[in-house]
């Protein structure tokens, strides 16, 4: 069934074209992938399809009635609103039932509300899209409702539209960059979810793992034309390698055509037929696609590294902590020549912290980080570049200087740099206001690579940069001969550039893991299968809703699956009673930090930490008992 249809949609800003007669349809079910270079027009092209923003020519036909669902890379939230809130500001008529029966069951003591609103649940059949939607909140960490929408981060707001969006349940769900702000635990889970949601998607990612796992079509736009590709990224690969094959072939017969054709016109006859000029006519047209010269924008990144001595980095007994979350605890490391070195673990384990630590953007509170004085960093961080205004993208360039030293004693100017990082000689006279956010990425990324560093570290460097700038830059990072830390959700970036891991469990844990992520997602799920006691954030979840459907398989059974009215009363209280538990037993971990506890205290703590921790197991395990039958 057809959802929507886009027939020769065209979009320009001012002379830039982006793309012309751009056709395709979106089916129920497909799962669709846009591919192309930074500013080719990829979030235009979303922004069209959502209706926030109109092709200066052709149209966009939709089916009737479709619900349509956009998860931008900025989402749009009101600061005013709550967590909660902003999920029930939707116009779905089911969350709007449940709404309901949410407040009736904050005023017990209107009966009649109370029943109205359970008879609404019944009948709208509400009762596993409420269970759905809280496990989705649980799984993407945004478990206190009535936080408000300002005081929540860029991640989290990126969270909480991504959670909006599933939860509206869209005939077309539009995703520009999906993983973004998502830890590894959370990308995995949205893959699972997507694979088995039938679900229609038309999304952007730069997350080749997640094409792979997720999608069932590629769409490539590559100089303007739009190529499609049934398959998953390696279908695509492959594919694409044999149509550019093509392209060589075709090219090199155009190029002796015209040759051909060039020397019949230069004798220039004098008699001109009609069969003559018919042929003056194809000579142009085999002159103009001979003269078409495929733009493969190669970074090619031979930068001459400075000598590195004998001391690298050493990291001395490192402790970090903020109120209540430890992040480092008496950490030692040696960093050794040309180590490679890849940062995992959730979000706010403190990955960012410790990059800012070891590069002195940062200090520890106890603990000595101590440089080798031949070591240079260069630093690629999160909140990526800071323009003037009316700065152009050279002049930002030249700021560190006009040219840097490349291998066998040559020199690359800042315009061939940029070049090299597909900004064309007009590009490079842009402003930077106007760059898109991959291209303002890819000019940060260049900024931090001109002042030739040899201990290079990164922080979420695959955000927003396309494909094709990613695989340029593993190319580059392979044959970097210094030291390189990277932390990133990238999955596919991490199993090609890093030799092993530092994993951030959380409470100042760190474990060194030696392969990719690959290698130790293999070793997690192994030692999960052995161990018998399943982890509760992954089993329970999944059992939750295998023994709620179970309950539900009539409508005898649905009643009494119901949760009484003290039931509900001891739901709610355990949700906050497991909060206050988990805020004691982090008050208390962060007490082991004082080196001037004594034995006889450190066993009391201990004694108390696991009493928590036994009471937080039991109270957990309750609360999935009733979220079953909630």
């Amino acid at each position: 069934m057809n959802l929507l249809t886009v027939e020769n949609i065209a979009k320009s800003y001012g002379e830039l074209a982006l793309f012309k007669e751009i056709s395709f349809g979106i089916n129920k079910d497909q799962k669709i992938a846009l591919i192309a270079k930074n500013g080719s027009g990829k979030t235009s092209i979303l922004n069209i399809l959502a209706k926030l923003d109109t092709p200066d020519t052709g149209q966009v036909n939709y089916r009737k009635g479709i619900r349509v669902s956009y998860l931008e890379q900025e989402p749009a939230l009101s600061p005013d609103l709550t967590v909660e809130e902003t999920i029930f500001a939707s116009d779905n008529e089911v969350l709007k039932v449940i709404q309901a029966y949410e407040k009736a069951l904050e005023h017990p003591g209107d009966a009649d509300a109370y029943q109205k609103a359970f008879e609404a649940m019944d009948r709208f059949d509400a009762w596993d899209f409420e269970t759905q939607y809280k496990q989705i909140l649980f799984k993407l960490k945004l478990e206190d409702l009535h936080m408000k929408v300002a005081q929540l981060s860029g991640g989290q707001k990126k969270r909480l539209a991504l959670a909006n969006a599933l939860v509206n349940r869209p005939d077309l769900l539009i995703l520009d960059e999906p993983t973004n702000h998502l830890d590894l635990e959370m990308i995995e889970w949205l893959e699972n979810y997507f694979a088995k949601e039938n679900m229609t998607l038309f999304m952007v990612t730069h997350d080749r793992y997640f094409l792979e796992r997720v999608c069932n079509e590629i769409i490539e736009l590559d100089q303007g034309k739009l190529y499609p590709y049934k398959g998953n990224y390696s279908y695509y690969l492959e594919k694409k390698e044999a149509r550019i094959e093509q392209e060589v072939v075709e090219q090199h017969k155009s190029e002796l055509l015209f040759k051909k054709e060039l020397a019949w016109m230069r004798r220039q006859p004098k008699a001109r037929t009609t069969k003559s000029k018919s042929r003056i006519d194809d000579f142009h047209a085999i002159k103009e696609k001979a003269g078409q010269r495929r733009k493969e924008h190669e970074v090619q990144l031979q930068i001459n590294m400075e000598r590195v001595g004998s001391k690298i980095l050493e990291l001395h007994k490192i402790t970090k902590s903020y109120p209540n979350k430890p992040i480092l605890n008496k950490f030692e490391y040696v960093f050794t020549k040309g180590e490679r070195v890849g940062i995992i673990g959730d979000n706010g384990t403190g990955k960012s912290t410790f990059l800012n630590i070891i590069t002195g953007a940062d200090t520890p509170d106890q603990g000595k980080v101590v440089a080798g004085d031949t070591i240079k960093f260069g630093y690629y961080t999160q909140e990526g570049i800071t323009s003037k205004e009316g700065q152009k993208v050279i002049d930002v360039i030249r700021e560190f200087g006009d040219y840097i030293p490349l291998m066998k004693g040559k020199q690359i100017s800042a315009q061939q740099l940029l070049e090299r990082f597909l900004f064309d000689r007009k590009k490079q006279y842009d402003f930077v206001g106007k760059l898109s956010g991959g291209e303002r990425k890819r000019l940060y990324l260049c900024t931090v690579l001109i002042q030739n560093p040899n201990f290079l570290v990164l922080d979420e460097p695959t955000n927003d940069l396309d494909i094709v700038t990613l695989n340029v830059l593993e190319s580059f990072l392979l044959d970097f001969p210094g030291c390189l830390v990277v932390v990133s959700h990238d999955r596919y970036f991490m199993d090609k550039i890093v030799d092993h891991l530092l994993v951030f469990r959380g409470d100042a844990l760190i474990e060194d893991f030696p392969g990719n992520y690959s290698d130790f997602r293999a070793y997690e799920d192994s030692a999960q299968q052995e161990n018998k006691g399943e982890p509760v954030s992954s089993q329970k979840n999944e059992n939750t809703t295998t023994s709620k459907n179970a309950k539900r398989s009539s409508k005898n059974d649905e009643k009494k699956s119901k949760l009484s009215y003290l039931e509900q009363k001891e739901y709610k209280n355990l949700e906050k009673e497991i909060e206050r538990l988990e805020a004691e037993k982090m008050k208390i971990q962060h007490m082991f930090t004082d080196a001037s506890l004594s034995g006889e205290k450190i066993d009391q703590l201990s004694r108390e930490l696991k009493e928590i921790e036994n009471t937080i197991d039991h109270k957990t395990e309750r609360w999935f008992e009733l979220s079953a039958m909630h």
